[in-house]
C-alpha cells in the first residue's frame, strides 16, 4: 500500500496543469500589410491573422490594374505580400477560396475561369492548395472581378509531396447508334 501511496502522486505530477495547459496554446497574431492599417483599425478585421502556424488571409479584391489578368496578378502579387508579415509563403499556401463576381451561369463562370487558371498556375505552378471558386453577384470593391481568401502552414511548402497518379486519356466516346430504318406500311392499311 506504502508503494501506491507514493506512486499516485508522482503520477500525478506527471499530468499538465490547467495553468500549463493554458501556456502551450497557440498564440494569435494579428497582421496588416503596410498600407492596409485601416482594415484593422477602421473596418475592424484583420487582413491577416496567424494562429500557431496557421495563417489565415482575408479576402484580398483583384481592384489594381487595367486589364482583368493585371487585376488578377496584382491580386496573387498581394497574397504573396499579406502571407509575408506573417512569415508564410505562398509555397506554404494549403487551401483558397476565390470568388468571382462575373460568373452568372455555368457557361460565364467557365470563360472567366479559362482566363483565372492559367493565372493561378504562374503563382501556384505545382502542389497546388485545395481551391474553392464561388459565383457571387457582388463584390465590397468597386470593379473586382474576382477576390480571393487563403489558409496557409507555414513551413508545409518545403517538402511537399502529391502522390496522384495522371489520369489516362479518356476514350473516344462511341459513334451515335444508327436511326432506327422506318417501318414499311402494309399496302391498302393504314
Amino acid at each position: 500500500m506504502p508503494r501506491i501511496a507514493f506512486a499516485l502522486p508522482a503520477l500525478l505530477a506527471l499530468l499538465p496543469s490547467p495553468a500549463a495547459a493554458q501556456d502551450a496554446a497557440p498564440s494569435r497574431e494579428h497582421f496588416a500589410p503596410r498600407g492596409m492599417e485601416r482594415s484593422y483599425h477602421d473596418y475592424h478585421y484583420s487582413p491577416v491573422v496567424r494562429v500557431g502556424d496557421m495563417v489565415i488571409v482575408s479576402g484580398i479584391p483583384a481592384g489594381r490594374g487595367d486589364t482583368y489578368e493585371a487585376k488578377v496578378r496584382a491580386m496573387f502579387e498581394s497574397l504573396r505580400a499579406h502571407l509575408a508579415t506573417a512569415g508564410a509563403t505562398l509555397a506554404d499556401v494549403v487551401e483558397l477560396t476565390s470568388f468571382h463576381a462575373g460568373a452568372t451561369d455555368s457557361a460565364t463562370f467557365g470563360a472567366e475561369f479559362a482566363r483565372f487558371a492559367p493565372i493561378h498556375h504562374e503563382f501556384f505552378p505545382d502542389h497546388y492548395p485545395a481551391w474553392s471558386a464561388v459565383g457571387t453577384t457582388a463584390l465590397l470593391q468597386p470593379g473586382a472581378p474576382v477576390e480571393l481568401r487563403a489558409v496557409a502552414v507555414i513551413g508545409s511548402g518545403r517538402a511537399p509531396r502529391a502522390d496522384i497518379a495522371r489520369p489516362t486519356a479518356r476514350p473516344a466516346p462511341p459513334p451515335p447508334a444508327p436511326a432506327p430504318a422506318p417501318t414499311p406500311t402494309p399496302a391498302g392499311g393504314g
